[in-house]
């Protein structure tokens, strides 16, 4: 499938990427359909771009790299909605901004998919334990170079 972005142009995505948000992204309702892109072979950070909107993406990463603790019962609703049979089968990214110094994920909003049939849905946590903007790691100032005399 070709998908058109602001940020790498027009790029040929395998369908086994796409996933499907049948009631899109919590602020985003109306964008069903977004594609999983890797930029690097050992990349922790994916991309999630919207097949419609081109400028429409998303930085995610799976949130037990940074928190090995983290995880939380996937309700019932949610399996039932996400047709899922084998729990074994989910996959979990958060959402990642970058806020002052720092990148942060939405812990507090993480994205359930079910890695079988590539339904998924952003589900919003009652546990207080994580935030919307949880730190996950510190960004490299950069340093100005010496002015040579």
């Amino acid at each position: 499938m070709e998908i058109d972005t602001t940020r790498f142009g027009r790029m040929a995505v395998d369908e086994e990427r796409i996933l499907n948000f049948p009631r899109g992204l919590l602020g985003f309702p109306e964008h069903k359909r977004f594609a999983l892109i890797q930029t690097g072979e050992e990349n922790y950070f994916f991309w999630l771009q919207s097949v419609d909107e081109p400028s429409l993406a998303f930085v995610v990463t799976d949130p037990s790299i940074f928190f090995k603790d983290y995880q939380f019962p996937v309700k019932e609703e949610t399996q039932q909605e996400l047709a899922m049979t084998d729990l074994s089968f989910t996959q979990i990214f958060v959402i990642c901004n970058k806020v002052g110094q720092w990148l942060t994920g939405n812990l507090q909003g993480p994205l359930v998919v079910n890695a079988q049939n590539r339904l998924a849905e952003q589900v919003v946590l009652n546990d207080k334990k994580w935030t919307t903007r949880q730190p996950l790691l510190r960004l490299q100032v950069e340093v100005p170079l010496a002015k040579s005399a």
